[in-house]
């Protein structure tokens, strides 16, 4: 009887960790360059005296889904849009690097470009500082360049060039603050092949539709668990009451 109060106890409760997951994976159907989480889970057996014959189910692994979103054409000059695998370099709040495909930048007082929520991005020496008083624009590899927004127009100068990375997807894991980070610890290399799209942003790369319909089915497996350990007491009551009778 037990092995069923079991599978039910733990599928329920991670059903709830599921809808969670869905349920911020909804909330974030329009931030830029969000990547939805994604959970797996597995049937474990339970080891102690006598042999393992309970089972109990975990949440494997979280995941990420790392396929891109669309690109959608704003016309500011520094938004950007990272066109296929890659990702763009930024500073995090203890100094690390994180990586992320949101591009919606902005220039702070002190002349350093920034991502919307105020973290430094990074180039090829550090922190990118942007001069006073010019126009930017961010070409197809990264490289920023500027011209005098007040005097005719004159040579176009390069300011620097935005950090591109790509490591790969089985090393990178998603940080507190909603950055991805690599699990050494370590900064990734440079590539010269991550390409991206001036005056444009990467939307998120959630289907609210599949997501709404995903959670529809999670509540449904909810009531199904609990049915299950509404069966499970049921039985137990029967079983009692025959042993009873018998006596």
């Amino acid at each position: 009887m037990d092995k069923l109060i079991y599978t039910a106890m733990t599928g329920a409760k991670h059903i709830l960790e599921q809808q969670a997951t869905t349920a911020h994976n909804l909330a974030n159907a329009t931030t830029t360059g969000f990547k939805a989480q994604v959970d797996s889970f597995r049937a474990v057996q339970v080891q102690g005296d006598g042999l393992p014959t309970r089972a109990f189910v975990v949440d494997a692994t979280v995941g990420t889904d790392f396929k891109s979103g669309s690109i959608q054409h704003t016309g500011r000059d520094l938004d950007v849009a990272v066109q296929g695998p890659g990702w763009i370099a930024v500073q995090r709040a203890d100094g690390s690097e994180g990586y992320t495909r949101n591009g919606s930048f902005k220039i702070n007082e002190n002349g350093q470009l920034q991502t919307e929520s105020g973290l430094n991005v990074m180039g090829d020496g550090g922190p990118i500082s942007i001069p006073p008083n010019v126009i930017v624009t961010i070409g197809g590899d990264g490289t920023i360049s500027s011209v005098n927004d007040f005097t005719a127009p004159g040579a176009t100068n390069i300011i620097g060039r935005i950090k591109l990375a790509n490591p790969a997807e089985a090393t990178l894991k998603r940080a507190d603050d909603g950055l991805f980070v690599t699990s050494n610890g370590q900064p990734a290399p440079a590539d010269a092949n991550v390409r991206v799209v001036g005056g444009a942003l990467e939307s998120s790369n959630v289907n609210v539709v599949e997501t709404m319909v995903n959670m529809i089915s999670l509540a449904r497996q909810f009531d199904m668990q609990m049915k299950m350990l509404d069966n499970a007491q049921n039985n137990a009551g029967k079983a009692d009451q025959l042993f009873s009778m018998n006596g």
